[in-house]
């Protein structure tokens, strides 16, 4: 095939941005396309050209194969890259591209179906001699067949999607009970997000490591390996920190297991950039787990241990060229970990979180790379996934690595929407991990009481030097009007932070000194040296102390770099006094932006608290929606299908 002219990177986000850079650095142009919700971001800039292929939602957007042939067409591209999610394991789209003459950067149709699906992948790996773990794989779909089938594997089983990835579709069952609305709700999930329901049951690791080896091919029939990946800190079955090397591989261990892969790939001529996935038991047992034909999120930790281009090579297979290296010259050096920075909030169940990017300011330190798609005044939408940044680490022992990667999230900013930085470097800190000890069971057996994933209150300096910017902005509003007084001193802040209202004083240093404030919190006096606001680089004096300052005001609301992330007030200062509570009594509310997938209560019918009235889907996830009160259902206010604000009222409960 003859060199590439023009590239379209079909995706959005950090691995849209992360692909684009590798292409313009090949020298090839390029083109973005976009939904209408992605009007302003990143990845845009980074591209030549760049189209609009639909709406907000995927299915009519980054999922319609038609919209993204035709910009390919428009904009002369005879190549599209998938990069990760969406359409990159889709062998229609694959099909679509040949059939347009355009080349798909990636595996061909049959691998693409064959290792998509669960299923049938699983028979043909059993049929190549890779182990596997035991469990059902058959066609038979109904609820009585699988039920028998868990029955005779026996419980714990898990369900998984044929098709899935990511977490969703799947489900942990420890007894027969529960089985049935575990498997309804798999089903919905995964055909929501895959387009299938059909699942497979297998027999539950309960505490093993999930481990990964990443494999190429060309066209050629050469195929190698670039090492292994240890991606066993999860939530919810989606991996949250990434390594590699594996903490607990040794030189046969990584032997056995890399010609597992290899044997796996080989079975299916597979062409470009491909991961074997599998679960490591304490016996140093593995089992395949699935095989995905794309790029991974967590590629960046194998490019920094071996220092190749993986976008680099899955073009210049796809062009036909062989191999840049062979087994032998590839080389593992030092350690890297990556963490997935999330737009969450951990203290509330990890809900997904929407708003706009008020300030991202990422980390600028040696051995730290970090993947993103942010910008500064971009909105998080609810129609995709929550992952925001991705931030990797190199050095050259898994501690100097470690090390690094926690300076990189307590120095990264973003302001504006809550992220997971606290619960990452939390994780980070563990025993657990630091002594690389951790399996696939970590956070939810070794880190349910981590304060993390508790409500935090803001702390007395975070109050202090809140109460402090809003009074400087205050007086700063009355010389720009013209005033020659600034704001009255001493003067009272209510501030509000998730429900809970904080008084702040603030008053003159006696003897009045120029800049100097002192806030009272609690009871408690501390010292206070106000910022210039005119410099670059912001900051301000505490106790004698100075800090950098990184903060934003819009009005009445505060957003500030705070000790676990970001921290949002309100100043509610002037409300009055018996409304600066909040009183949403048992009534149910949206927690984010979403879609209601369906309502299972109707109005008159007596609920009590804990129960499920509502699911609702947003950034690809269902959440479950229960009464937070007893009582009646008054009214419910929304539809099934219906786009819901954060904070809309969804059901009125009669106590």
């Amino acid at each position: 095939m003859s060199a590439f002219n023009c590239i379209l990177v079909a995706n959005r986000g950090e691995i849209a941005c992360r692909i684009l850079r590798t292409v313009r650095d090949l020298g090839y142009r390029s083109v973005a396309v976009y939904s209408a919700a992605d009007g302003d971001s990143r990845h845009l800039q980074l591209a030549d050209e760049s189209l609009c292929i639909g709406p907000a939602q995927v299915n009519q957007s980054y999922l319609n194969i038609p919209a993204i042939i035709d910009a390919a067409k428009r904009t002369g591209a005879d190549a599209i890259h998938p990069g990760y999610g969406f359409l990159s394991e889709n062998a229609e789209f694959a099909e679509a591209c040949a059939q347009a003459n355009i080349c798909f950067i990636g595996p061909s149709v049959n691998a693409i179906r064959l290792m998509g699906s669960k299923r049938l992948s699983k028979i043909a790996m059993l049929a190549a001699g890779v182990p596997c773990i035991p469990g059902y794989e058959g066609a038979a779909q109904d609820d009585d067949t699988l039920s028998s089938q868990a029955q005779a594997i026996g419980y714990p089983v898990m369900i998984k999607a044929s098709a899935g990835g990511g977490g969703r579709g799947m489900r942990l069952v420890s007894e027969p009970s529960e089985l049935l609305p575990q498997l309804r709700s798999a089903r919905s999930e995964a055909l929501a997000a895959f387009g299938s329901d059909e699942l497979i049951l297998e027999k539950a690791l309960l505490r093993p490591r999930h481990v990964e080896v990443q494999v190429f091919g060309d066209q050629q029939g050469n195929l190698v390996h670039l090492g292994e990946r240890d991606c066993s800190v999860q939530r919810r079955h989606q991996k949250v920190i990434e390594e590699a090397p594996c903490p607990v591989m040794t030189t046969e261990l990584r032997q056995r297991m890399c010609e597992a892969a290899l044997k796996a790939a080989a079975s299916v001529d597979y062409c470009g950039a491909g991961t074997v996935e599998f679960m490591l038991d304490e016996r140093g047992s593995f089992y395949f787990l699935e095989m995905n034909t794309r790029l991974q999120v967590e590629h960046p930790v194998t490019e920094m241990l071996t220092g190749v281009d993986l976008v680099a090579w899955q073009i210049r297979v796809a062009q036909g060229q062989t191999l840049p290296l062979q087994q032998a010259q590839i080389a593992l050096q030092g350690h890297a970990i990556e963490v997935r920075l999330y737009a969450e909030d951990a203290t509330r169940g990890f809900l997904p979180q929407t708003g706009q990017i008020r300030c991202w300011q990422p980390a600028d330190l040696p051995g730290v790379r970090i993947d993103h798609g942010l910008q500064q005044g971009q909105t998080i939408s609810p129609f995709y996934d929550p992952l925001l940044a991705k931030l990797i680490a190199h050095g050259n022992c898994r501690e100097a690595a470690r090390l690094k990667l926690i300076r990189a999230l307590e120095q990264s900013v973003l302001l504006g929407v809550v992220a997971n930085q606290r619960f990452l470097i939390n994780l980070l800190h563990s025993t657990a991990f630091t002594s690389g000890e951790a399996t696939t069971a970590l956070v939810t057996e070794l880190f349910a009481a981590d304060p993390s994933l508790l409500p935090q209150r803001p702390s007395s300096n975070e109050l202090a030097i809140a109460a402090a910017l809003l009074y400087q902005h205050s007086a700063q509003r009355f010389t720009m009007a013209g005033w020659s007084n600034s704001a009255s001193l001493p003067s009272r802040y209510l501030l509000e932070h998730a429900g809970e209202v904080y008084a702040v004083y603030i008053s003159q240093k006696a003897p009045a000194t120029p800049g100097l404030l002192q806030a009272c919190v609690d009871d408690q006096r501390l010292e206070l040296k106000l910022p210039d606001l005119d410099q670059p680089q912001c900051w301000i004096e505490l106790e004698a102390v100075r800090y950098p300052l990184a903060y934003r005001v819009d009005g009445d609301q505060l957003w500030l770099k705070g000790d676990n992330g970001s921290l949002a007030l309100r100043n509610v200062s002037q409300r009055p006094a018996n409304t600066a509570q909040s009183s949403d009594s048992g009534n149910l509310y949206a927690p984010m932006d979403g879609a209601i997938v369906s309502i299972l209560a109707s109005e008159g019918e007596q609920v009590c608290r804990g129960q499920l009235l509502m699911v609702m889907e947003a950034m690809k996830m269902e959440h479950q929606l229960k009464a937070g009160c007893d009582g009646v259902i008054a009214s419910v206010a929304v539809s099934a299908g219906q786009q819901v604000r954060h904070r809309q009222r969804l059901v009125e409960i009669s106590p």
